[in-house]
């Protein structure tokens, strides 16, 4: 996350270079947004090239633009156009600040906007939608977020054109656990990885007791380097992780057919050591979201309760159908958890095939 914020202030600084030394060359196609968070209000700061204001609104010679008199005779088109492809919203309310009088940056070849939107109380999520530019495939905008002494920095373009800003705030951390919730719950059970995981451990069944053991070592062990991985702390490519959590199930299958006669039951081990895997595969969902700090650790609370959830759906009816049917055909139940852990087998071979060969893992 750190390097990736890095590299958007280079690429940001490179643009306004390129902006302020550009002329009759398109530039990088670069717009800028500054947000600045206050208790009980919200400000906007917003600077476009006038290369791209002038092929929207269709000035020639796009120099004119720099002329203050000619940029304040645009100004009702430039804010409409601003209306219209930029949508700001505070805890899912659209908000529209008036746009004040256009200032020229001569030295960037650029303009700048500023907006000004009272709220009525403290702020929880602020959502940035949009593309400025749809002309240009290539356009993005980058965004300071000013919360305090915070930064958080981020883009949007057409390929990603929303952005959501959690604060620290009680509604911000309201919207956190809100989001997670549901969001780790739908991980796990969207997850057929994760599921075939889990599955595959139950195979052999047991007493509620060992099943809980095993259920829990690998919610410890998911949680430990989830958390890491969301910090910062740790970190492993993602084509190193996919692959490792494919491998992972393949293992159970094979494990299951060779201890089946229960003398040899590490089913709890198997699924801590492989439990630190799925971690890390779970933690790209959070590190996709750019969490600020503030809402950090409320984010990692709220997806692990929901991936706990969501495991409880998946566990509970599983093992209750694996315990009814051992008890009332043994038989049956054993040539099920052999056929499940050649099916265990299978899924993971599959996944590890097209995370190395098609997906150019390792």
């Amino acid at each position: 996350m750190i390097a990736r914020r890095l590299v958007l202030l280079s690429l940001a600084t490179f643009g306004w270079f390129v902006c302020g030394t550009t002329v009759a060359a398109h530039p990088v196609p670069f717009s800028y947004m500054d947000v600045r968070l206050a208790p009980t209000a919200l400000d906007v700061t917003i600077v476009l090239h006038i290369y791209d204001v002038a092929h929207d609104l269709e000035v020639a010679p796009m120099e004119r633009l720099l002329v203050p008199e000619v940029a304040r005779g645009q100004m009702a088109a430039l804010a409409g156009l601003l209306d219209r492809r930029l949508h700001v919203s505070v805890d899912g309310h659209a908000i529209r600040g008036a746009w004040t009088d256009v200032e020229v940056l001569a030295d960037r070849q650029s303009l700048r906007l500023r907006s000004r939107t009272t709220l009525d109380g403290p702020l929880g999520v602020v959502a940035i939608d949009g593309v400025i530019f749809p002309y240009d495939p290539q356009h993005q905008t980058f965004i300071n977020i000013y919360d305090g002494a915070a930064l958080m920095q981020a883009m949007i373009n057409q390929a990603d054109a929303r952005f959501e800003y959690f604060t620290g705030t009680r509604p911000g951390t309201v919207a956190v656990v809100g989001r997670f919730i549901p969001l780790g719950a739908r991980h796990i059970l969207i997850g057929s990885d994760h599921v075939l995981f889990l599955i595959g451990l139950m195979l052999l069944g047991n007493t509620l007791r060992r099943l809980v053991l095993i259920v829990t070592a690998f919610t410890l062990a998911h949680s430990l380097t989830l958390s890491l991985a969301a910090l910062s702390l740790v970190a492993l490519p993602a084509r190193l992780i996919e692959p490792a959590i494919a491998l992972s199930i393949i293992y159970v299958g094979v494990d299951n057919l060779l201890v089946r006669d229960g003398s040899r039951d590490t089913r709890v081990w198997v699924a801590f050591v492989f439990g630190l895997i799925h971690g890390f595969g779970f933690a790209t969902v959070l590190q996709e979201m750019h969490l600020p700090a503030p809402a950090l650790g409320w984010s990692l609370v709220s997806f692990n309760l929901g991936v706990e959830a969501g495991q409880l759906v998946i566990v509970v009816p599983v093992a209750a159908a694996l315990a009814s049917l051992r008890v009332r055909r043994p038989a049956a139940a054993r040539r099920l958890a052999v056929a499940g852990s050649v099916t265990v087998i299978l899924g993971g071979s599959y996944w590890f095939i097209q995370r190395i060969v098609y997906s150019g893992g390792l």
